[in-house]
């Protein structure tokens, strides 16, 4: 006999006491497995396994291909997926797959034009919760990232980046067209128009070309008061 509930007249093949159990917490709320280390309650027993080894540290699913281990089984599947190139999350508006379900959310907005992350201090609003942090430290002024070689704080991961190389001397962009590597890469892409001829910065009052932003910046001395690029 098949179990119906008296709140939402949902139906369930199951029989199971549990199953009927956990389906009423749904709408009651009541949260009755509690963590024996911080005191965060789960409406069902099977969410508090995998929350109890963020604190014992356990890592029960081992990766077939690799030896990584995870603390939750769901994370063992999005591992895996690296491995095995499968990508069951398919967008309804084009054909791109994606490997995790948060990635294919993520996608849909950019046919949907939602933008769900709203900034509390102007009317700007998100596609990506990650574009809201950064944007938020335009209006706090945090830094974050810290320099370990020096004090320099940055408000971006990518500019500390950017930042350390100053001190390791690292150059990780190679021109493809001669043996001179860059530490930035907008620096490799000026360098690659002197290989190519181009010429992207224009003047807008005289439409002069040049191939660096420093040479048109030079140039527009010449007419004051005009904004550098079109």
């Amino acid at each position: 006999m098949a179990y119906r509930c008296d709140l939402c007249n949902k139906e369930f093949a199951s029989k199971r006491e549990r199953d009927r159990e956990n389906h009423i917490r749904t709408h009651t709320g009541e949260k009755p497995f509690e963590c024996t280390f911080c005191g965060k309650k789960f409406s069902q027993k099977a969410n508090l396994g995998p929350h109890l080894r963020t604190h014992t540290g356990e890592k029960p699913f081992e990766c077939t291909f690799c030896d990584m281990k995870f603390s939750q089984k769901v994370s063992l599947g999005q591992h895996l997926r690296t491995h095995t190139g499968e990508r069951p999350f398919e967008c309804t508006f084009c054909d791109k797959k994606f490997a995790r379900k948060v990635y294919l959310g993520t996608h849909l907005r950019t046919h949907t034009g939602e933008k769900p992350f709203e900034c509390t201090f102007c009317d700007k609003k998100f596609l990506q919760k990650v574009h809201l942090g950064t944007h938020l430290q335009t209006h706090t002024g945090e830094k974050p990232f810290e320099c370990t070689l020096c004090d320099k704080k940055f408000a971006k991961k990518v500019h500390l980046g950017t930042h350390r190389r100053t001190h390791t001397g690292e150059k990780p962009f190679e021109c493809t067209l001669c043996d001179k590597k860059f530490s930035q890469k907008s620096s490799l892409g000026t360098h690659l128009e002197t290989h190519t001829g181009g010429r992207p910065f224009k003047c807008i009052i005289c439409n002069k070309t040049f191939r660096h932003g420093s040479s048109l910046r030079r140039h527009l001395q010449v007419h004051p008061g005009e904004k550098p690029f079109e």
